[in-house]
């Protein structure tokens, strides 16, 4: 079993990396860009422009294909972008991590090819506004492709003595969310960094997404909502697959199961025998499980500034 990582790079995988020159002009944002690959690069050299337009410092492609034949002429026609083609499976939130360490500014807007990006989607005035806060993660408004708004706004909740995720299409500047969806938003590279990243042992995408999520509000950072940010799929949008299993298991020892005492986080080792029954996957996995996350919340006990209870209580306040 592999141990809960502690730092946002603890984890390198064998990556190809091309091009990608860093924008050092005076007016360039303080924002780069991670766009997030799911088809090949030669659809794409009108995204590209656009995305250049936008006076980025930096921007990092993630190809998820290493066969394909395309890139080094498209880092030839576009030299400012740095294209990062692991040569291993990844799941998302480790291809985010890797990029987080490729670029120096001090947000990250990370999004997808599977989105309709114009020019100009952030300009100068726009950047100060979302940064002027300094904030973990802003999430943008979503739409399909018939531009109908998407759930983006995430609350957490209580079903009998189960903790929930109630979806909502509400949306207003500076509301609260849970999580953003399909990881996109625009993080604060150091905010991100000190949190750990994204967990690269839970590859479920949904559970990964929330575990760093739910662990940025225990450990005191929010998650806000903008209108400031649009944009649009251009193609189905991915259905969260919420499907119980060991990377739900890690992240609900990481998350719901930690209490507070005395401004410091712990698992109680009573409540062992309470997880090996619910969790369904064997003493001898159910022991590794739980002692791993014991460890990781006592290596992080100062950092937790509330337990999920007070968490839920305090949302909406």
């Amino acid at each position: 079993m592999k141990a809960i990582p502690t730092t946002f790079d603890e984890h390198q995988i064998t990556r190809t990396v091309v091009g990608g020159q860093v924008n050092t002009s005076e007016d360039a944002l303080n924002i780069s860009v991670v766009l997030l690959n799911s088809s090949g690069s030669h659809f794409k050299f009108h995204l590209f422009e656009n995305l250049i337009q936008c006076n980025f410092q930096s921007i990092v492609s993630i190809e998820h294909d290493p066969n394909n034949t395309t890139i080094d002429d498209m880092s030839k026609k576009f030299p400012m972008i740095k294209f990062i083609v692991p040569l291993e499976a990844a799941s998302d939130g480790e291809l985010i991590n890797i990029a987080m360490s490729e670029v120096k500014s001090d947000y990250v807007l990370v999004i997808r090819d599977s989105l309709h990006i114009p020019s100009g989607i952030i300009l100068q005035h726009m950047s100060e506004k979302l940064t002027k806060d300094g904030i973990y993660c802003v999430v943008p408004r979503l739409f399909d492709a018939n531009k109908n708004g998407l759930s983006c706004t995430y609350n957490p909740g209580v079903e009998r003595t189960h903790f929930i995720v109630e979806s909502s299409i509400a949306m207003q500047d500076g509301m609260k969310t849970l999580y953003p969806f399909n990881y996109i938003g625009l993080y604060n590279r150091s905010k991100f960094i000190q949190l750990g990243g994204f967990d690269w042992t839970i590859k479920s995408p949904y559970w990964q997404n929330l575990d760093l999520a739910l662990r940025s509000w225990l450990w005191g950072e929010e998650t806000r909502l903008t209108s400031l940010l649009q944009f649009s799929y251009t193609q189905e949008p991915p259905v969260e697959d919420r499907t119980v299993n060991l990377d739900y298991l890690r992240y609900y020892l990481k998350n719901e199961l930690p209490k507070l005492k005395m401004e410091q986080a712990y698992i109680k080792k009573s409540s062992f025998l309470v997880f090996m029954f619910r969790s369904s996957c064997g003493f001898l996995e159910a022991r590794r499980q739980f002692k791993a996350a014991s460890e990781w919340v006592k290596k992080n006990k100062f950092r937790f500034k509330m337990n999920l209870q007070t968490f839920v209580e305090n949302w909406s306040k």
